[in-house]
């Protein structure tokens, strides 16, 4: 007897060659060919045909009804495996998991501790030659694997970092991880996005190309040195913005020193940060001063030209990083001889490599807030003028946002 939704040419066929209704039936998906797994001579069908008759079966056998339930997880008494189970809502990505390299453990454990899960196991040292080793101490397959590791100076340098988090991705991906997913603070080389001479590469496309060959398939970062970097890539690069957290901060500052807001003024180090300046300004509804190189004449040096008016104002340079912090310093030095009464430094990425300390302890700087992206905590001992802030609420957003398919601007709305 034919069963229910076999097409009648389907049950002919069967019935000729003596096959019980209950056969196992599959179609491979180049449309080429539909076989039956048994030891009993195959049924060979075009995969569209193989689609319509057995449609209506596949329905009943796979159909939940999700109405009313909310995802969530759950585990199997028998297996102890995690479930998904509710309506869709992207949640089929599997367990959530976070590793973390020796670049900064300690935004990655903040991060895990925001979330609620702990830190994978995962052994990322060296062989006696200086080789970088990882090795994975547990499973990750099926899992929606997230790996944190800025590739910026500091705890051994970008090129360790970058080789680290290339190895660590690399072995997720052969340990049949669903998704991967690289949370880089920093973006390393993000400097070096275009050809700025002949016979110099495009460093940025590179590290894009090595880590979609490790297996990545997003990367999370914040404030992205360069937005061309997004087009380099075949996969999603999501640029978290960061300018809010240094907003709050920049106002408990104002509030703690007695300072009034209408007196705040924000400068641009350079006109290639007025985009980020404008922004900020908006925030606190406060003018925009200007930074810009003029050279005069030639073969003589360029100049600083300052456009706005800063005299007797609370200046806030903001800047997307500092390396040696001589541009941020200078521009300082300028503002308070223009007669600025205060002068606060906002930065993204605090690199500070030296001698950064040095600059900034010596300039009219009066205080310089920068985010953890990367570790700043030896620079802290070595000047007094940093106040660092954590994004590690703002990544753990992220990263939950991701996990659960749910909208990334929705960190923004409010701001």
């Amino acid at each position: 007897p034919s069963f229910q939704g076999e097409a009648p040419h389907v049950s002919q066929h069967r019935a000729s060659h003596g096959l019980p209704c209950s056969a196992v039936i599959a179609w491979s998906t180049d449309d080429s060919r539909m076989f039956r797994f048994a030891k009993k001579p195959f049924l060979a069908l075009g995969s569209a045909a193989a689609a319509t008759s057995l449609a209506p079966l596949s329905r009943k056998k796979t159909a939940l009804n999700t109405e009313g339930v909310s995802p969530s997880t759950k585990v199997h008494s028998a297996t102890g495996f995690e479930m998904r189970v509710g309506p869709p809502n992207g949640m089929n990505h599997g367990p959530l998991r976070i590793f973390t390299g020796n670049a900064h453990p300690k935004l990655a454990q903040a991060i895990a501790d925001d979330i609620g899960v702990p830190l994978g196991d995962a052994t990322v040292g060296r062989f006696s030659c200086g080789e970088v080793n990882v090795v994975l101490n547990e499973s990750v397959r099926d899992c929606d694997v997230y790996v944190i590791q800025p590739t910026g100076n500091g705890n051994g340098g970008p090129q360790e970092h970058l080789v680290e988090l290339l190895f660590l991705l690399d072995a997720i991906r052969r340990g049949a991880a669903n998704r991967i997913t690289a949370v880089i603070p920093l973006y390393g080389y993000a400097r070096q996005s275009a050809k700025e001479k002949s016979r110099s590469p495009i460093s940025a496309r590179l590290v894009t190309d090595l880590l979609q060959v490790a297996g990545v398939q997003r990367v999370v970062t914040v404030e992205l040195h360069a937005s061309q970097i997004q087009g380099f890539a075949t996969f999603p690069i999501d640029n978290m913005h960061a300018l809010s957290l240094l907003a709050n901060e920049l106002q408990k500052v104002i509030d703690q020193r007695g300072l009034k807001r209408e007196d705040i003024v924000v400068v641009s180090p350079d006109v290639g940060g007025t985009t980020r300046a404008s922004a900020l300004a908006k925030m606190f509804c406060a003018p925009l001063a200007i930074f810009s190189r003029q050279r005069r004449r030639s073969k003589v040096a360029s100049e600083l030209e300052l456009s706005g008016e800063v005299e007797g104002k609370i200046c806030i340079v903001v800047d997307d990083l500092a390396d040696t912090a001589g541009t941020l310093c200078y521009a300082a030095d300028k503002l308070k001889a223009r007669g600025a009464s205060v002068v606060l430094g906002a930065v993204v990425h605090g690199m500070l490599s030296d001698p950064a300390c040095d600059n900034i302890t010596k300039s009219q700087l009066d205080l310089l807030i920068v985010t953890d992206t990367v570790d700043i905590e030896e620079k802290m001992q070595r000047c007094p003028k940093l106040r660092p802030i954590s994004v590690a609420s703002l990544l753990a957003g992220a990263i939950l946002r991701v996990h659960s398919s749910r909208s990334l601007s929705e960190l923004f709305d409010n701001v």
